[in-house]
């Protein structure tokens, strides 16, 4: 990674945005991850690049994600208003998910495949309990003005 790229944190604690070319260009120097390597819970949160998808899951209280083993991943972990978590299968199209070591951008890295939607989250590491999120899929469900959603997963 060369110095003009910002640190990772800096960057996902930005209020006001990030763009996403310079996610694109942090993206690029990540090591792969490996499905099997990632099970477990992961707290997420959303880079701030305007997306829409970050107001969708603010709104729908998400917390995470649940990688129990690569045939049963729960995308959409969310908070009910008991404070309780919960997988929301209605807001993952009314399905959940599993992990494939899957090629995206040159690279073959862990990338979780949705059960009921087009829909693909491309994982890399950013440290030793963080991984960084590219949504990927077809393109009227995923990209905004042709940008995709980047977000952050952390060990829970």
């Amino acid at each position: 990674m060369t110095e003009t790229i910002r640190p990772w944190r800096e960057l996902a604690a930005l209020p006001e945005g990030v763009p996403t070319a310079e996610l694109d260009q942090l993206w690029a120097g990540l090591e792969t991850v490996r499905a099997e390597d990632i099970l477990g819970e992961w707290k997420g949160a959303a880079f701030r690049t305007g997306h829409p998808l970050c107001r969708a899951l603010d709104h729908s209280r998400w917390h995470g994600k649940t990688f129990l083993s690569p045939f049963e991943a729960k995308p959409l972990i969310c908070r009910a208003e008991d404070g309780t978590l919960f997988s929301d299968i209605q807001l993952g199209g009314g399905g959940e998910a599993s992990l494939w070591n899957i090629e995206f951008r040159g690279e073959v890295t862990a990338t979780m495949v949705y059960d009921k939607r087009p829909v693909f989250d491309h994982f890399k590491r950013l440290d030793e309990n963080t991984l960084m999120g590219i949504m990927n899929g077809r393109p009227d469900l995923v990209l905004a003005d042709g940008e995709y959603f980047y977000f952050l997963l952390e060990r829970a």
